[in-house]
């Protein structure tokens, strides 16, 4: 009953918006999203919530005018889903965000809930990821005024959402970017400029004059004020390009420190790549020291930042490639990848070429000096006709439960890939996987060695089933297995599925949160008009 009553929401939702697109002289967009699970009870797994229901519900629609523009958004959890209970407890109905915002050739002025990113999100990033349950927009007023193409300027100010309410702090900044390709006359030849960051967090006091006071001292912290600092470089040439930030930070809580004490931050970033023809290449590196920056010091949890720190490494889409990926330390690590991509295409046949990729990571604690991640992997695509592509792949990774402290476990991980296209609508395509794990004295790394499978068949453009299969073959001896259908019409999907799903982390763009373990029926609704 509570999956009907969520697919009447939407429908409820969306109808009447898709028959007024036009208002006035403006245009209204918008979508719905929803996610709802029906948990069983699964002895395999003894991990059924008690309300075996749970259901996330976003609504966001948006109204545009020539230069004007306004939207809000809307998330209601009947139930919130397991493993999204920082979100809200059980039940929640809330206004998510809102704006109004007017743009100008060089000037604009947005007041409500506001998303941006300054530099590469290293003192702050502020946005929206559904399946992580994360919005740390900041809720206040950003300017921003373009000097010509030459210098661009912009501030904000305003408290950061915290789940389905804000932050206990007031949070400030101001990014400046200077466009020296510009000035020099030179920016049909290269890209040049110099930019930078500042951003204050005012972390008001909340339990008490003299209560506040002996957390901060005993933390040693002079003051509830955190300033960030960032310099960047970025600069580019024909298929060379090199970008370069630094960052400090004033001293600060960190939940992972030993002893407790506040210390101050830093952050040093450099990426470098080349591509010609079907040639590329990308090198990155990263240190952070206590760069993990909440939006407020009394609370935690994954949705409590006001910075971006993703992982820097491949993140994949492949089951037993994704089973462990890697978790950013930002007390202290250092690290990065390189990255490095070749095609080759037939001149004859369009529908007939090679992708080689090949891509290495590794990252360290700046503390023990030891490794906790090592991925070297490589892929090959084949196009062979016009019907037939083939992927194979394979990872070797090596990643450490205890930050490096005891060893690396060892993973070499093997894919097929292989799509069939019977004609312009309807493709078959089968994955097969296994993964081999290090042996040490007779002993399995971790869980030991996996196998999986996914069968997909498509009927485009609206119709596709799967089945899949993930099993454990030495430690745990179990089957974590799903199959179901999606059906796409216009703009609205919908995709239902039944499964077992593993306990483990949930990654998109490199930022993580774990999901606890459930079996149940899963349906998805999207659309957008």
């Amino acid at each position: 009953m509570r999956f009907l009553a969520t697919i009447l929401l939407a429908l409820v939702a969306i109808t009447p918006a898709v028959a007024q697109k036009k208002v006035g002289n403006g245009q209204v967009s918008g979508s719905f999203e929803s996610t709802s699970i029906g948990y069983v009870n699964d002895k395999r797994l003894d991990a059924a919530p008690e309300d075996h229901f749970g259901s996330n519900n976003y609504m966001k629609v948006d109204y545009n005018n020539g230069r004007f523009s306004a939207g809000i958004q809307a998330n209601a959890f009947l139930p919130v889903l397991q493993g999204y209970e920082d979100l809200a407890d059980g039940y929640k109905f809330y206004l998510a965000s809102k704006y109004i915002q007017w743009r100008d050739k060089n000037y604009e002025i947005l007041v409500g809930d506001i998303f941006d990113q300054y530099g590469n999100g290293l003192i702050y990033r502020s946005f929206e990821d559904r399946q992580l349950g994360f919005n740390n927009s900041i809720e206040g007023v950003r300017a921003g005024y373009n000097f010509g193409r030459y210098v661009s300027l912009k501030g904000m100010y305003g408290r950061p959402r915290l789940y389905t309410e804000y932050a206990s702090s007031w949070v400030r900044g101001a990014d400046l970017v200077v466009s020296l390709a510009d000035i020099c006359g030179i920016q049909d030849k290269a890209t040049l400029s110099l930019e930078g960051s500042y951003v204050n967090r005012f972390q008001k006091l909340t339990l008490g004059d003299d209560r506040d006071k002996m957390i901060f001292e005993a933390a040693g912290l002079d003051n509830p004020n955190l300033n960030m600092y960032s310099g960047r470089l970025n600069f580019g040439i024909g298929g060379f390009y090199l970008h370069g930030e630094y960052v400090h930070k004033s001293k600060d809580l960190n939940l992972d420190a030993v002893d407790g004490m506040a210390t101050n931050g830093s952050a040093i970033f450099g990426e470098a790549g080349y591509s010609h023809g079907g040639f590329s290449i990308v090198a990155t590196y990263r240190q952070l020291k206590n760069m993990a920056t909440r939006a407020s010091l009394y609370d935690d949890g994954t949705g409590n930042a006001i910075n971006y720190l993703p992982a820097l490494t491949r993140q994949y889409t492949y089951m037993l490639a994704n089973l462990n990926p890697y978790q950013v330390y930002a007390l202290g690590e250092m690290g990065g990848q390189v990255d490095v991509c070749y095609s080759l295409r037939s001149k004859e046949n369009r529908y007939r070429y090679w992708n080689f990729h090949a891509n290495f990571s590794t990252f360290y604690n700046t503390f023990s000096k030891r490794a906790m991640w090592r991925d070297i992997n490589f892929d090959v695509e084949r196009q062979w006709s016009k019907k037939l592509k083939t992927i194979f792949l394979f990872s070797r990774q090596e990643w450490s439960k205890s930050l490096g402290y005891q060893g690396l476990y060892a993973s070499n991980i093997f894919v097929g890939d292989v799509t069939y296209k019977f004609d312009r609508k309807k493709s078959l395509r089968v994955e097969v996987q296994y993964l081999y794990a290090d042996r040490h004295d007779g002993a399995y790394d971790y869980e030991g060695d996996w196998v999986a499978g996914l069968v997909e068949f498509s009927l485009a453009p609206r119709w596709s089933f799967f089945v899949q299969d993930m099993y454990n073959i030495d430690e745990t001896k179990t089957n974590y297995y799903s199959g179901g259908f999606s059906y796409t019409y216009n703009r609205t999907r919908v995709q239902l599925s039944y499964g077992r799903n593993r306990a483990g982390y949930i990654c998109s763009g490199g930022v993580c949160r774990y999901s606890p373990a459930y079996t149940g029926v899963n349906l998805v609704l999207t659309s957008s008009f």
